[in-house]
């Protein structure tokens, strides 16, 4: 088989992984981005439905090759955008769907149109494996490398052109594949070529420009929306990039005033301001500054300016600059040196170039230093020491309410974090944290027990000491002391807060006859939180509480993850009452999700494959070896998921860890596959039972390695380049994903050997365990962490193994990966593709 035949394979894998990271992308922006988890994971059992096409219908689609692969990725091209336009134009609010149950048929309608480009994008893939059994090899070493390269392209195509613009390249890579392909065509070849000429011009010059702006298609409940609704606002600037769509509103005739926790006492009005929403939802705002600090006075009126009372002339650390907000207020209460850390640099360009003359340009003076940087890596790479490390409130109100964060992986609120923070601070130096206040409250009775934890891991004997809490009608600081308060600073407290009607949750030697005085609840829950949190009592307060208040860790970084299953009842009797708000709907998502993917992967995979069992021959373990590539789909996804979401940390960004994380488990996993037959022949000593059983005792040994390595190998290495990380980073993986890639091809020769029929029911089952495992690994991380998820993953790899054993020994012949012994005639179905899996915001590829 010529080089140039397998040039469409590569074209067709790089374009479909690709389009699923665009999918990430586009969803984020038009809800949130555990919406896109779900529709995309749903939307790729087009995977396994190709394989069941594929199977049923081999003989007559093998027969056109050329003109099947060809129709398909020219289908993929044309789907992948009229998908999406069509899709994010539907009305479907997740939102609404607990009142609202005619939101199930948009999602539905949603769910159709999506599967499409997957379902020909693998098609095309089944299809080369089908048509070329002898080649299986150099088929799948050009498809991971497609895969790969479509992985890591795509991350940096977004950093040049918007999602729907890198949208119209990847459909452009289809028609491409197609085009190629038409070659094999002999009578119908040009008019072939010439149709898909058309069809790329009309996806590239009509279809972009009506619909290129995401905005008008965002949920109505993001607040980017709600902002354009004030008549005469407008979007005044734009930036696209893998971290984030930025956009500038500027409001004339309303004036924008954002100034969280601003006190009820306040009495100037804030100078002009422009709002600037990431992905719709989260909001900063850069504010017009003359120069002069008595102009943005209310700012000390904010329950963030706290610290300043305390402390006099600091050296400050602004986790999150934003459009510099806090830098302001920094100014005016005199800091020395304002270090502000921020880790999109569109938006610092926004903020130091763009509108610099507007925000009186405070990030060019001397005494402010700009640095891009991601808050956990500049607090290890940094060797100065702080007086005060602020982390503002960046994340909308209505994100917060609605309780659409669940699922968001967030390292900067954890254990770990909090102890990293507290070690730059100089001695008598103080954190500051922001959020918004919920009642019943969730967000600060974590953190407080997450600073309480924090303390106290450090050696603190009476973290209460060293503790201090207000709130406002709508937010609440929390301040976390390297050392125990001293009498002034109680005092310094109790005097802001009397000046600005705030309450005072906590703070050492407090009572409760002076808490809940000027803000009234019906208790006060933070006061008799942070009582139980320090006292004796904290881990049954904790167990009992209604909402899991649990400290975040690294491991298990979910800090916004609120939900319990027992209070689920309570909390669907009260949406109709206003409740629906207390509702954590990402988790209650994810685990619909769950259901839905399990009965749609029973209906389009297993079912289909059932119906047609009777191709089977007799005395094939059926059972036991559709159990082994069960486990297989389980066990590699739920280790290279929790990878995925361990290297966040270390690359800074969840969409980077997708892009290496994947590329490096598919280059890596394909070169485990190239030399399966070569261990199996010199470590398995022909079997590929043996040899199986040998590359899953080298996992487990490594994931035991890693999961005791790699958090001091991050913390030592987190300081270093991006360049060096990524390195790093794959090299870390290569020697997992070489042996990861083994089992899979090893089992299907050695089933393939058995039974030519079963190969397509390998392929299905271990599509759908796919599907499933992308979710199960996300829920499963959120309540035992990342750490009980690659355990999990290390024991299905060790079972699988005893599933094969003994099951077809008498076939068990030195038959390499991929192939089956008759070689005269296609086999039964297609040599699976690693499907490729979204979740928890990661993108997977699995087969072990």
């Amino acid at each position: 088989m010529r080089m140039g035949r397998l040039v469409p394979v590569g074209l067709i894998s790089a374009a479909t992984l690709a389009h699923e990271v665009l999918l990430m992308r586009f969803y984020s922006i038009i809800q949130w981005h555990h919406f896109a988890y779900m529709i995309i994971s749903i939307a790729l059992l087009g995977f396994g439905a190709s394989g069941t096409l594929l199977a049923l219908a081999r003989r007559p689609l093998v027969k056109r090759y050329p003109e099947a692969f060809a129709a398909s990725a020219a289908l993929f091209g044309i789907t992948a955008v009229a998908s999406v336009a069509t899709a994010e134009r539907l009305p479907f609010n997740a939102l609404e769907i607990v009142w609202n149950p005619g939101q199930l048929g948009w999602l539905a309608a949603s769910y159709a149109l999506l599967v499409l480009p997957f379902f020909f994008g693998a098609s095309c893939i089944g299809l080369a494996f089908i048509r070329h059994p002898g080649q299986i090899g150099r088929v799948y070493s050009f498809d991971l490398v497609g895969a790969g390269v479509g992985a890591l392209g795509t991350v940096g195509l977004l950093f040049i052109v918007p999602p729907p613009v890198a949208l119209c390249f990847v459909a452009a890579l289809g028609f491409a594949a197609a085009a190629l392909a038409a070659t094999g065509m002999a009578r119908h070849r040009w008019p072939a070529v010439g149709g898909l000429g058309l069809a790329v011009l009309v996806i590239g010059v009509w279809l972009p420009p009506s619909w290129a702006a995401p905005g008008p298609h965002m949920s109505q409940y993001k607040g980017l929306r709600m902002a354009l609704e004030v008549p005469n606002a407008r979007v005044v600037e734009e930036r696209s990039s893998p971290l984030g769509l930025l956009t500038v509103v500027e409001s004339p005739t309303v004036p924008i005033r954002y100034a969280p926790g601003l006190s009820l006492a306040n009495t100037q009005e804030p100078p002009a301001q422009l709002a600037v929403f990431t992905d719709g939802d989260s909001i900063t705002a850069i504010t017009a500054f003359s120069g002069d600090p008595a102009t943005v006075a209310y700012l000390d009126r904010t329950t963030a300016a706290l610290p300043y009372r305390i402390l006099k002339r600091p050296r400050v650390l602004i986790l999150g600059a934003g459009g510099g907000e806090q830098v302001l207020l920094a100014l005016r209460a005199g800091a020395d040196i304002v270090d502000a850390v921020e880790l999109n640099p569109q938006m610092i360009d926004l903020a130091r170039n763009r509108f610099a003359d507007f925000a009186g340009r405070i990030f060019s003076r001397p005494n402010v230093h700009l640095h891009l940087g991601e808050a956990r890596a500049f607090a290890a790479a940094t060797g100065e020491r702080y007086d005060l490390i602020q982390m503002p409130l960046l994340d909308s109100f209505s994100a917060s309410a609605a309780g659409v964060q669940t699922m968001h992986e967030n390292y900067t609120y954890t254990l770990e974090a909090l102890r990293d923070y507290l070690a730059v601070l100089r001695p008598g130096g103080i954190i500051a944290i922001t959020r918004w206040l919920r009642v019943p409250p969730r967000d600060i009775l974590k953190l407080f027990a997450t600073a309480t934890a924090a303390l106290e891991a450090d050696g603190v004997t009476e973290a209460g000491q060293q503790l201090a809490l207000i709130r406002s009608w709508n937010t609440a600081t929390l301040l976390v002391a390297k050392s125990a308060f001293t009498g002034e600073d109680v005092e310094a407290i109790r005097s802001f807060a009397s000046d600005n009607f705030f309450d005072i949750s906590w703070a050492p030697g407090i009572s409760s006859t002076q808490v809940n005085q000027y803000n009234q609840l019906d208790r006060e829950y933070l006061y008799e939180g942070a009582l139980a949190l320090l006292g004796p009592e904290r881990t049954d307060f904790i167990e009992r509480y209604k909402f899991d208040i649990a400290p975040a860790t690294d491991d298990r970084p979910y800090f916004f993850d609120f939900f319990r299953w027992r209070a689920l009842p309570e909390l669907l009797t009260l949406r109709t009452q206003g409740g629906a708000a207390m509702l954590d709907w990402g988790y209650l998502i994810l685990a619909t999700t769950l259901v839905q993917a399990t009965i749609l992967s029973v209906v389009l995979i297993l079912l289909p494959l059932w119906l047609g069992r009777q191709a089977l021959a007799r005395g094939v373990p059926r059972l036991r070896f559709g159990l082994y590539f069960l486990a297989l789909g389980l066990a590699f996804l739920f280790i290279e998921i929790a990878f995925i979401q361990r290297f966040v940390l270390f690359l800074g960004h969840p969409l980077y860890a997708v892009a290496v994380v994947l590329a490096g488990f598919l280059a890596f996993a394909g070169l485990g596959s190239a030399v399966a037959a070569r261990w199996m022949a010199l470590a398995g000593g022909g079997s590929a039972v043996r040899g199986i059983a040998l590359a899953v005792v080298v996992i487990a040994c490594l994931c035991a390695t890693y999961l005791l390595a790699l958090p001091s190998v991050f913390e030592r290495l987190l300081a270093l380049t991006d360049a060096a990380k990524i390195s790093i980073a794959l090299l870390m993986i290569a020697p997992l994903a070489v042996f990861m890639g083994m089992p899979f091809p090893l089992g299907l020769s050695h089933v393939g050997t058995c039974s030519q029929a079963f190969v397509p029911w390998a392929w299905g089952i271990n599509g759908c365990a796919s599907v499933l495992s992308a979710i199960l690994a996300v829920l499963i991380a959120m309540h035992i962490g990342f750490t009980g998820v690659v355990v999990i993953g290390t024991i299905l790899y060790l079972v699988a193994p005893a599933l094969l054993a003994g099951a077809g020994d008498r076939y068990d012949q030195k038959t390499p990966p991929g192939l089956v012994p008759d070689r005269n005639r296609a086999p039964a179905g297609p040599m699976p593709k690693n499907p490729i899996r979204l979740a928890s915001g990661p993108i997977e590829s699995g087969r072990g």
